[in-house]
C-alpha cells in the first residue's frame, strides 16, 4: 500500500493549483476595489485582471475596507472597468541566482537590456524577509578604501555599513555614486535605481559602468512613470538580490538611489487606500517600512563571512536636512554624508561638507596620527568657515589671531586636496598623505 499511496500523494500534487476569482467592484483614481476573495486573500497579495481584449492587468492589494480588497495596479489602468474578473496570484518572490551578474532587469525580475530572462535559482527569495536576528549579526569589518579622498579622510566606511548620501537635486549625488562604484573594492555590486529617469539609464551603464563592472553587477531599475508598487519593489529587490550574494559569503556593494523616491511611492501606495496623512503628507507606514528595509543590510549572522555594505542616496527636498524622511534615514544609517550646493556652485567637487558629515564607524577606524590629522583639518576649516566673508570683504587682518592667520592660510590648500575629478582613484594613503603636507604648509 505504501507504494501506490507516494504515487498518489506525487499526482496531487502534479495537480494544477485551484484557481481563486474575484471581480472588479470600483476603480477610484489609483485604488482598485476588488469583491469575492474573502478571507483568502492578503497584504502583499497579487491579482490578474482581465480585460476583454489585450494582456492582463497586474495589482497588488494593499488594504482592506468593508470586506472588500483594496489594490494598486503595477501598470497603466486604460481599459479597466467594474465588472471585470480578478485573479489571486501567488505571492510574489524572485529566483535569484548566479546568472543575474552582468543584468539589468525590473523589480519582478525581467531584462530590460535586450537580453534573454535571466536562469532562475533554485530557491524563491521572497523579496519582503526580516534583517538577520541583531544578537547573532557580525560586527563592522575592516576600513574599506573608497577611493574618494573627502571621504576617506572624513567619513571612512568599514565592510558592512550603511551610509547615507544626503543632498537637493542638482548637487552630484548619482555622480559620487559613480566614483564610489569605481574605487570601492566589491565582489558584486548592485544598483538600485528606484524611479530614475529612463532616459538616464543607458547613459549610467554604459560611461559610469562600463563592461568591466557591469559583468560583476546586476542593476534593478524601476523608471519614474513606473506605478508606485513597482518603485517600491525596486528597493526590495535590489536588497534580495544582494542578499543571494552575501549568503554566499561574498562581500557586496549595495548604491541605491534614492531611499526618498522609495517613500515617496509608499506614500502613494498609502494615501491611496485611504491611510491618514500625518507628517508633512506622509502616512504612519513610510516610516515603519523604512527600517524594514534599511535594516535588511549591513553584515550577515556570525557563520557567514559576507556583508553588505549599502550606499543609499536621499534626496533632501528643498534643501531641508530636517525634513522627515532625511531625518528617518539619518537615525537608521552608520553615518551621513552631506552634499552642499554653495560647495557645488564654487567648483569643489565632490561637494562634500566635511563639518556637516558623520561616520559612526570613524572611532574605530583611524590611526591615532590619522585622527589627530583629521581633527586638525576640521578645526581649520571650521575657523575659517567663521571668518570667510570678512576676508571676502577686506576687512580681515592678520596678526590679531593665530589660529585664524592659521585657518586663512591653510583652509585653501586643504579643499584643494579634497578637489577631485569623475575616474579619479586615491588610494587612502596618497589621501592622508597629501593632507599632512597641505596642513604643514609645504
Amino acid at each position: 500500500m505504501l507504494p501506490d499511496f507516494h504515487a498518489t500523494a506525487a499526482a496531487l500534487g502534479a495537480l494544477p493549483r485551484e484557481k481563486i476569482h474575484g471581480r472588479v467592484n470600483a476603480i477610484t483614481g489609483l485604488t482598485i476595489t476588488l469583491e469575492g476573495f474573502g478571507p483568502l486573500a492578503a497584504i502583499g497579495d497579487r491579482v490578474a485582471i482581465t480585460p476583454p481584449t489585450g494582456a492582463p492587468v497586474m495589482a497588488e492589494i494593499a488594504g482592506f475596507r468593508d470586506g472588500k480588497a483594496q489594490a494598486i495596479a503595477l501598470g497603466p489602468l486604460t481599459g479597466l472597468t467594474s465588472g471585470m474578473r480578478a485573479t489571486l496570484a501567488p505571492r510574489p518572490a524572485l529566483p535569484v541566482s548566479d546568472a543575474w551578474l552582468g543584468r539589468v532587469l525590473d523589480p519582478m525580475g525581467r531584462p530590460l537590456d535586450g537580453g534573454p530572462m535571466p536562469a532562475p535559482g533554485a530557491i524563491q527569495r521572497p523579496t519582503h524577509a526580516p534583517a538577520p536576528a541583531a544578537g547573532q549579526r557580525s560586527r563592522l569589518g575592516v576600513r574599506l578604501p573608497l577611493g574618494v579622498r573627502v571621504l576617506d579622510l572624513f567619513t571612512p566606511v568599514r565592510r558592512g555599513q550603511r551610509l547615507g548620501l544626503f543632498a537637493a537635486s542638482g548637487v552630484g549625488k548619482s555622480t559620487l555614486m559613480a566614483m564610489l562604484a569605481g574605487g570601492l573594492a566589491a565582489d558584486v555590486i548592485v544598483f538600485a535605481l528606484v524611479g530614475e529617469r529612463g532616459r538616464e539609464l543607458r547613459e549610467f551603464i554604459e560611461d559610469d559602468l562600463g563592461p568591466e563592472r557591469l559583468a560583476r553587477s546586476v542593476v534593478v531599475c524601476a523608471t519614474s512613470d513606473s506605478a508606485a508598487p513597482l518603485r517600491r519593489e525596486a528597493a526590495y529587490a535590489a536588497m534580495t538580490v544582494a542578499e543571494h550574494f552575501r549568503d554566499q559569503g561574498l562581500q557586496v556593494l549595495l548604491l541605491m538611489d534614492s531611499v526618498t523616491r522609495f517613500a515617496l511611492a509608499l506614500r502613494e501606495i498609502g494615501l491611496a487606500v485611504g491611510e491618514p496623512p500625518a507628517t508633512r503628507g506622509y502616512p504612519p507606514s513610510v516610516f515603519t517600512e523604512l527600517p524594514r528595509l534599511l535594516e535588511r543590510a549591513g553584515p550577515g549572522p556570525d557563520n557567514s563571512p559576507g556583508a553588505i555594505t549599502a550606499l543609499f542616496t536621499v534626496l533632501v527636498e528643498g534643501d531641508d536636512h530636517d525634513e522627515p524622511v532625511a531625518d528617518a534615514v539619518r537615525g537608521i544609517l552608520d553615518g551621513h554624508v552631506v552634499l552642499d550646493r554653495a560647495i557645488a556652485e564654487a567648483g569643489r567637487y565632490p561637494p562634500v561638507d566635511v563639518l556637516r558629515s558623520v561616520s559612526r564607524s570613524m572611532p574605530g577606524v583611524l590611526e591615532e596620527d590619522e585622527w589627530q590629522l583629521v581633527s586638525e583639518a576640521k578645526r581649520l576649516l571650521s575657523t575659517y568657515g567663521e571668518i570667510k566673508d570678512l576676508v571676502r570683504l577686506g576687512a580681515y587682518r592678520a596678526g590679531h589671531d593665530p589660529e585664524a592667520d592659521a585657518a586663512v592660510k591653510l583652509a585653501p590648500r586643504i579643499e584643494a586636496v579634497l578637489r577631485q575629478r569623475k575616474g579619479e582613484i586615491s588610494p587612502v594613503e596618497q589621501s592622508f598623505a597629501a593632507l599632512a603636507e597641505a596642513i604643514d604648509g609645504a
